[in-house]
């Protein structure tokens, strides 16, 4: 490996320190590492301000394990920040010297406003989305909110609450109360007050979330059968399952990862309040954070398009698909959902998913054909793709496994991007513009018209087009009886 290509990005967070390092391939960035410590800076924070001896030492004993991979990436490529306890730390001189010399690198405190500019600039590299956003990053000892569009944060702050803060003021005898909840939520609210109407006033189309806690949530959710999409009413919902609990020793939930355990109910109640004070309808989670910020920074690029489009393009040029045939795949497939979307009402995720598994139909082509549907969804299944959520890579994959062949129904029915009825419309049309798109020439897809009557779809073609046209008339007619025989009925004619 090229040691130039080589980047680190170091987050030394008031409740975990973060490491990443990338590889750049072909204008594409590849993670090849992750470390993550819990070191609860804000934890060892004292009444004096001062760090105590054990959290120094923690912290310290977290950062040789973050030097030996440093030795090996050029010093221009590594950006090692601390955040909201270290602004605080009135021993942060003893803190930085030591950790400084373990690294060999400076080590450089950000104030709150750079800390949510980078996270903002880690989400629109890595989010997608388009319009005004609303980012909510919940830290150990900090919050950070912001509001920006495409790469342009508009409005910031870095308020003083956190998983950890909260942890210790209001959960501190560890019960999982009413009371406590309460109180946290409570001042929560205080702190949020003073900038919540300039918030309103300018307003968001959309709402990201970046931290460990939203991440925890979603988790929990999706393990408990709900979509994506944290609302008000699954927080308030989640709390009364916390609270059941008890104790935060006794704090089990199905998805619940046992490092979160402790800073849960913290996190929660900040979240609670924040979406109740500033009326958040909905939230969806990031695809990064600050450390991303640190490292496309590093990397200068910043371009103003869809987080998706970029992910498009790089597996596009990695595994050298036929671009041309995808976008005429594509363009066949949107034409058949705008024939049967003003009979029925989709999500308004389903057009754009629709468009992306059209254009990665042909992922699976670089292992082997027999079965390349498996390798396209196992490749969406476990790549990075930035710019798409978890359930939207569910659904992907799921399309593209259907994309020819046997359906395999469960993976449609199981993912929770949009209702699974929707799911298998769009992998049936799907399969349609790949048959029709058959002869990977521009010119040679037919006008059709494709109409439904409840779960029936009716494909009509030009007048003795099956006459001319016997490989994809055959296939189009194997392809009705599939659809057909699961039960939905596929019919096809000519005009």
């Amino acid at each position: 490996m090229n040691n130039a290509a080589l980047y680190a990005a170091i987050d030394l967070g008031s409740n975990s320190f973060h490491m990443l390092v990338v590889h750049e391939v072909a204008g594409a960035s590849r993670t090849v590492a992750k470390i993550k410590r819990k070191v609860r800076l804000a934890a060892g924070l004292q009444a004096d301000g001062n760090l105590d001896d054990p959290t120094l030492q923690r912290g310290w004993d977290c950062l040789h394990l973050f030097a030996e991979q440093l030795q090996d990436i050029p010093a221009d490529h590594i950006r090692i920040v601390g955040t909201a306890t270290l602004r605080l730390a009135r021993n942060i001189d003893v803190f930085l010297a030591q950790a400084e010399a373990i690294l060999g690198h400076p080590v450089r405190i950000i104030s709150g406003e750079e800390e949510a500019a980078l996270i903002y600039e880690g989400v629109s590299w890595t989010s997608s989305g388009t319009g005004r956003r609303l980012v909510i990053d919940i830290g150990g000892a900090s919050t950070e909110l912001i509001i920006g569009e495409g790469t342009s944060a508009q409005l910031l702050n870095s308020l003083d609450m956190g998983c950890v803060t909260w942890l210790t003021r209001y959960f501190a005898d560890e019960a999982l109360t009413d009371a406590n909840f309460e109180q946290a939520i409570a001042a929560a609210r205080t702190v949020l007050t003073p900038v919540a109407s300039t918030y309103l006033k300018l307003g968001w189309q959309g709402c990201i979330g970046a931290s460990g806690t939203i991440q925890a949530i979603q988790e929990i959710m999706v393990n408990q059968g709900q979509d994506e999409h944290v609302t008000l009413e699954k927080l308030l919902a989640l709390k009364q399952q916390v609270i059941a609990c008890g104790h935060i020793s006794q704090l089990v939930l199905p998805g619940l990862q046992a490092d979160r355990i402790s800073v849960f109910p913290s996190g929660l109640a900040i979240l609670i309040a924040l979406f109740d004070l500033l009326a958040i309808e909905n939230m969806v989670l990031a695809g990064g954070a600050l450390r991303e910020g640190l490292m496309y920074g590093m990397l200068g690029r910043r371009q103003e398009c869809d987080a998706r489009e970029r992910t498009a393009d790089s597996l596009i040029s990695r595994y050298q698909l036929d671009r041309e045939q995808a976008e005429r795949v594509r363009n066949t497939a949107l034409a058949a959902l705008q024939q049967v979307a003003s009979s029925q009402p989709l999500d308004t995720t389903a057009k754009p998913m629709l468009a992306w598994s059209a254009l990665f139909y042909e992922l699976g082509l670089c292992i082997e054909y027999k079965r390349a549907p498996e390798h396209a969804a196992y490749i969406i299944h476990h790549i990075d793709l930035p710019g798409f959520t978890t359930a939207q890579k569910q659904l992907l994959g799921a399309l593209l496994l259907n994309q020819r062949d046997t359906f395999q129904l469960a993976t449609l029915e199981q993912q929770s991007a949009i209702a699974p009825e929707q799911a298998i419309l769009l992998a049936r049309l799907l399969r349609l513009a790949i048959i029709l798109c058959l002869r990977r020439t521009r010119g040679t897809v037919p006008e059709f018209q494709l109409t439904t009557q409840g779960v029936q779809l009716t494909l009509t073609l030009p007048t003795n087009w099956g006459q001319s046209h016997h490989l994809r008339a055959n296939e189009l007619q194997q392809e009705a009886q599939r659809q057909t025989e699961m039960g939905w009925p596929l019919v096809i004619e000519e005009r």
